[in-house]
């Protein structure tokens, strides 16, 4: 099977939106959602065994580099969403991740979205992802 045919791994985390990140009739803040698909990409790396706070530990980063949201539906205070992430391409020296935000009660579609990132090491550089995380990380993207 090409590795363009295959399935990606979705991870799933939901939770609550809080009145914090709403506006004043309610509505989550477009803003926020950056938040939300920085959940989704942590929660993604704790389910794929390569912790990301670990990830830095190590002296490295996964800065952002490009990042698109489409807005198609508004969530609303203490709805329950649902960020799923998967991974749409890894390299050398970058990662890219897509999103869907959705309405944990109704599954209805809110938020797509896609984020690039590139590696940098301590100092700013542009870096290699280390080898073992990026092979545990490509070892896992993909169903079987």
């Amino acid at each position: 099977m090409d590795q363009n045919e295959r399935k990606p791994r979705v991870a799933e985390t939901t939770f609550r939106v809080r009145f914090a990140e709403t506006d004043q009739m309610g509505i989550v803040h477009h803003a926020a959602y950056v938040v939300y698909l920085e959940e989704g990409r942590s929660e993604l790396s704790r389910q794929f065994g390569a912790s990301y706070a670990e990830f830095e530990r190590t002296g490295y980063a996964l800065a952002v580099t490009e990042l698109s949201l489409r807005y198609i539906a508004a969530a609303r205070y203490d709805n329950r969403i649902t960020v799923r992430t998967w991974i749409e391409q890894i390299q050398s020296r970058s990662m890219t991740y897509n999103y869907e935000v959705v309405n944990e009660d109704n599954q209805l579609l809110l938020v797509t979205g896609m984020s690039r990132h590139i590696c940098l090491d301590e100092s700013g550089q542009v870096r290699r992802i280390p080898h073992e995380w990026l092979e545990g990380i490509k070892a896992k993207m993909y169903l079987d």
